[in-house]
């Protein structure tokens, strides 16, 4: 058998071989940082500035506590937070958030109050707070900074809950009696009405008497606090209805006040009070017919 003649590649004298083509590279995937970093609602430019006022910050918090720890002079750390200050680590707007009724202006005016100065770091985000909670309308305040310029100031408010009316005063309450600000007759909202002395106090347990009849609850008018110890419920319809003392005893009997109105109407039909002061027994007090309380007077006056 005859060999198959082995190719060879001629290659002339001088001549470089030809180098092997090297594979393409493929393109490098961004990393999980960067592409948390481009998915940011911001320019790079804008986070460079965002870590550049965080480290300033950092380290001014930091110069003032090592100065504090290092028992230096008062005086040289607040001469160094107003350096920061004059770097642009100063207070220089007030964002307010959360507020209803409060004056957006009074709650600024409020937290630049008794500040010195409004560098930074000098800024007493406590005291802030506890100026803020002495107006009658703020439950809660939260104060913070957000470098480099701007204090935050979140408000939470009370709500309304029923007014008040004391001494011929009416005043809104929140839910746990907190008196709110005075209103009008002309002005009064629709809520339910509170009166006597204290009766503020026991708004909670009003609400949670009237929790346990439902079916009347949309029809009390007002609720009166007698003597601190009882309650005295007047409807829409116009007549009193009066409970015991205690707050199981007041309940039953709202409760089987409610039962007898379903089954029999009470209300509307011309009664005026209601006594149920005596547990398991109702009085009622009904309107005289207009003949009987004319021969009732007539006998007064004879009687004379």
């Amino acid at each position: 058998m005859s060999r198959r003649p082995v190719q060879r590649t001629a290659t002339r004298r001088g001549a470089t071989p030809k180098a092997r083509k090297a594979p393409a590279r493929r393109p490098k995937r961004p990393g999980m940082l960067e592409q948390a970093v481009a998915a940011l609602p911001f320019s790079e430019k804008t986070l460079q500035g965002i870590a550049t006022w965080s480290i300033v910050g950092a380290v001014g918090a930091a110069v003032l506590a090592l100065g504090v720890w290092a028992g230096i002079p008062g005086m040289v750390g607040v001469a160094a937070a107003n350096t920061l200050g004059d770097l642009g680590l100063k207070v220089d707007q007030i964002q307010v958030d959360g507020n209803k009724r409060m004056d957006k202006t009074t709650i600024i005016a409020e937290a630049l109050d008794g500040e010195h100065s409004r560098a930074m770091p000098l800024v007493d985000l406590k005291a802030i707070r506890e100026r803020l909670l002495q107006y009658p309308w703020v439950q809660d305040a939260r104060v913070s900074r957000r470098l480099p310029d701007t204090l935050r100031v979140f408000i939470v408010e009370r709500e309304p809950a029923a007014v008040w009316q004391n001494h011929g005063q009416l005043m809104l309450v929140d839910t746990a009696g907190v008196p709110l600000e005075p209103v009008s007759r002309e002005a009064m909202p629709e809520l339910p009405l509170l009166v006597g002395d204290g009766a503020n106090s026991q708004e909670p347990a009003r609400r949670t008497l009237l929790d346990a009849a439902p079916a009347l609850k949309p029809l009390v008018r007002a609720a009166t606090w007698i003597g601190n110890r009882r309650w005295d419920l007047t409807f829409s319809t116009g007549e009193k209805l009066q409970l015991p003392e205690g707050d199981d005893e007041s309940r039953a009997a709202l409760r089987k006040f409610a039962e007898l109105d379903g089954e029999q109407r009470l209300l509307g039909k011309g009664s005026i009070r209601f006594d149920m002061r005596v547990p398991g027994n109702m009085v009622v007090q009904r309107r005289m017919a207009p003949a009987v309380a004319a021969t009732a007077a007539d006998a007064t006056k004879s009687g004379e």
